[in-house]
């Protein structure tokens, strides 16, 4: 769906106008009514505290995890197409290799090999331990 394809009766629901920038650049146009800051002007970030970083952690492993098992169920195709990404944003002769490209193509694959270790246990995946669930932190 491209931003020209919609009709009148979804032309208002901000979901629909968002999906349909995002299909047709790359979710890269802002809404007229967002505020705008002058090439001139410097927005103030303020520092992340040591309490978010490391819910920002949690929230990332958390996320590697269920990712995993996700890819654990994925067609080989699509495992197949995470590799070609890592290769596609590997550096390539002739440009300045850059570290954290470089990482994040290594933890592409990485996550691609750790997701086939539960794929021999078929769509009903690990057998869960009764009584074993995680524990929180007090």
């Amino acid at each position: 769906m491209t931003g020209n394809e919609l009709n009148i009766s979804t032309k208002d629901d901000p979901l629909v106008r968002a999906l349909a920038r995002w299909e047709s650049e790359g979710g890269k146009t802002l809404p007229l009514d967002s505020p705008r800051v002058d090439s001139g002007e410097q927005t103030q970030i303020p520092e992340m505290t040591n309490a978010e970083i490391v819910a920002l952690r949690v929230r990332v492993i958390a996320l590697e995890n269920v990712l995993i098992s996700l890819l654990a169920t994925a067609p080989d195709h699509q495992l197949k197409l995470i590799r070609e990404m890592a290769d596609y944003i590997s550096p390539r002769p002739g440009f300045t290799p850059h570290p954290l490209t470089i990482h994040a193509a290594e933890h592409m694959v990485d996550l691609v090999d750790r997701s086939t270790r539960f794929r021999s246990h078929g769509e009903g995946g690990m057998a869960e331990p009764t009584g074993n669930k995680p524990k929180r932190p007090v």
